[in-house]
């Protein structure tokens, strides 16, 4: 298997024609011919031959909020990037645009997350992206919800953040991020900055001030991605 440049858009896993030992070893299957992963938005081109596709889009996740100048006081994490899934008969197809949601931005000190974008692959499927932590309020920082997964064969929903501290008591409640399908979480329990959710579509954690009382801002989301899965 080889490694190949496409453009500024993606990279494409092309089957090189050499069948090996550790090839059948790895349990590739030989139907699939080549993949494409976006990381910006672009045109997905059909290679020749290729007659059906899997399409994988994952929304961008959401940024995390930051937190007062006020001990416990946590903001609230970023939501997960939502997922859809579809295999999709592309005999008459030449081309798609392709959207990639980035990354929901980082909250200011005390401020709020913003929301993940969402990712496409032309009218076929799209997912939203998770939304952004809140900074800390009266209950502390309200975390966002998961995006969601819309016209594939298959739609999940990213995971939801996990709310902000009120309090120095609130020892187990750190303002962690959200996972998505393809994308880690933040996790953050301590006295720190906050910590960027994981590509593709993770969403951030929230900054804490358990022991100083020093104002920080939030971190942002994983951006999203579409893989194409390309088969003759």
């Amino acid at each position: 298997m080889a490694l190949e440049l496409n453009g500024t858009t993606g990279v494409s896993l092309v089957q090189d024609g050499v069948v090996t030992a550790a090839d059948l070893a790895s349990g590739v299957s030989f139907g699939l011919k080549s993949v494409q992963v976006f990381t910006a938005n672009g045109t997905w081109t059909k290679p020749s031959g290729i007659n059906l596709i899997k399409v994988t889009v994952i929304g961008g996740g959401g940024g995390s909020g930051g937190c007062t100048a006020t001990l416990g006081r946590g903001g609230g994490g970023g939501g997960g990037g939502g997922t859809a899934i579809e295999v999709i008969d592309v005999s008459a197809v030449s081309s798609v645009s392709v959207t990639v949601g980035n990354g929901g931005s980082a909250g200011g000190s005390g401020g709020n997350g913003g929301s993940g974008g969402t990712s496409s692959f032309g009218s076929y499927c799209s997912a939203s992206g998770g939304g952004g932590g809140n900074a800390p309020g009266s209950a502390g920082g309200g975390a966002g919800a998961g995006g969601s997964g819309s016209g594939g064969d298959t739609n999940i929903t990213g995971n939801d953040g996990f709310p902000g501290p009120f309090s120095t008591s609130d020892v187990g409640m750190g303002p962690g991020g959200s996972s998505s399908l393809g994308g880690g979480a933040g996790r953050n329990n301590a006295d720190t900055d906050a910590i960027a959710g994981g590509f593709p579509g993770g969403g951030a954690a929230g900054s804490r001030a358990l022991t100083i009382a020093s104002a920080r801002t939030g971190a942002a989301g994983g951006g999203g991605v579409v893989i194409v899965e390309e088969y003759a």
